[in-house]
């Protein structure tokens, strides 16, 4: 196991936020290093880990701190304005802990929340490469006679499974139906290749996990399709977080912008000031985008406590009301992400574009996190909710 039994054990909401700012800042000054050089974030991730910050949505009655959903999102959200990589890798984790919160028995509850609050982290393994479209998923779970199964099959963009004690493995089973096997880091037949080759999110080691015949015990297999036959909040809440890592990495931009201007930029000569800081065309941009950035925070926060209302009282009609403002947030964020980390240049001026500096990963790491999943579909499903009333489809996705 990569994480040390004695992880922290984080008590509540302010708990958490208080250690996520501070290791947000920790991480900070190493970011674009890191990215240069494609180290993999090793030490940061055992950091996290040790934190206890990935056991925060562990229930309380199982010994967590079971923070609120704007919590979370402001958790992902402090980590991507310090490291739009860094921030990515939990993210899936998150998401299959609330598979095991909605679909998990009382001995897998039981099992893998005391993994979490011993620091134990989950990668992912659940795109798969060269199939129709994204949910066409062809990894198989083939029952044997003792009970237990195997898992045969490739997957892609499977960021975290480096790093992970435990990889989450979406699979269909014999009858076609979608499960998560939870596999154990070193299990026979499974070999994660290192190959991410990403022009972005360069360190976080999402590259092909392949599956030959890997065994599973029936107790680490849990039937994901039944999250998606009721109202769920599966897809709003893991959506949330890629809109915190979206909006995070704005925030980090522009306070990167921000110090570049007035320490480095040179005033243009027709502005008629001494400092670049005192130039109102760039005054005036930096409003225009902080504008931006306002506008994507607002809108992550307010999707956040509609989740947590979700939650609380969950019906079709409160789900559906969750995903929509989840999709309103993330279609936000990815332009607003793109738009600051590009007008990073526009306001710093050609030093800016300087391979050695790597100002440019955050356009990188934006550009690539947004293409994740594409925002011209959430805006159809919010012009069909906001025009017809009809509800968002439940596939994992909004």
């Amino acid at each position: 196991m990569t994480a040390q039994e004695s992880a922290h054990v984080i008590a509540d909401d302010a708990e958490a936020l208080a250690v996520a700012t501070v290791l947000a800042d920790e991480f900070r000054p190493g970011a674009a290093e890191r990215d240069a050089e494609r180290r993999l974030p090793r030490a940061e991730l055992d950091r996290l880990s040790a934190s206890g910050l990935l056991a925060v949505t562990v229930p309380a009655e199982h010994g967590g701190a079971e923070v609120s959903a704007v919590t979370l999102a402001e958790i992902l959200r402090l980590l991507g304005t310090a490291d739009g990589s860094l921030a990515q890798i939990p993210q899936s984790h998150f998401a299959y802990v609330n598979v095991i919160r909605r679909q998990g028995t009382e001995e897998q509850r039981k099992f893998f929340f005391a993994e979490l609050l011993a620091g134990r982290r989950f990668g992912n393994a659940q795109s798969e490469a060269g199939t129709r479209h994204v949910q066409d998923i062809r990894t198989r779970l083939a029952p044997r006679p003792d009970g237990s199964y195997t898992l045969t099959g490739v997957k892609h963009y499977s960021t975290g499974a480096l790093f992970a004690d435990w990889i989450p493995v979406l699979a269909r089973a014999e009858d076609d139906t979608l499960h998560v096997a939870y596999v154990p880091a070193g299990a026979p037949g499974l070999t994660v290749v290192d190959d991410w080759d990403g022009m972005g999110q360069r360190t976080t080691a999402s590259g092909t996990v392949r599956l030959d015949g890997v065994p599973v015990p029936g107790d680490r297999v849990l039937p994901h399709h039944l999250t998606f036959e009721g109202p769920q909040l599966h897809g709003a809440v893991a959506q949330l977080l890629h809109a915190a890592i979206d909006t995070g990495i704005a925030a980090g931009a522009l306070a990167e912008a921000a110090e570049f201007v007035r320490t480095k930029s040179r005033p243009w000569f027709e502005s008629g000031v001494e400092t670049a800081a005192e130039d109102p065309l760039l005054i005036q941009r930096f409003g225009e985008l902080s504008v931006r950035l306002r506008a994507s925070e607002a809108l992550l926060r307010e999707a956040a406590r509609t989740v947590d209302a979700a939650g609380a009282g969950l019906t079709d009609d409160t789900a559906a009301e969750a995903s929509v403002a989840v999709a309103a947030a993330k279609v936000h964020a990815a332009q607003t992400a793109v738009e600051v980390a590009g007008a990073l240049f526009e306001v710093s001026g050609t030093r800016s574009a300087l391979h050695a500096l790597n100002l440019h990963r955050h356009w990188r790491d934006a550009r690539t996190h947004t293409l994740h999943d594409p925002s011209r579909w959430k805006l159809q499903h919010i012009g069909r909710y906001a025009l017809n009333g009809t509800r968002p489809p439940r596939h994992g996705l909004l």
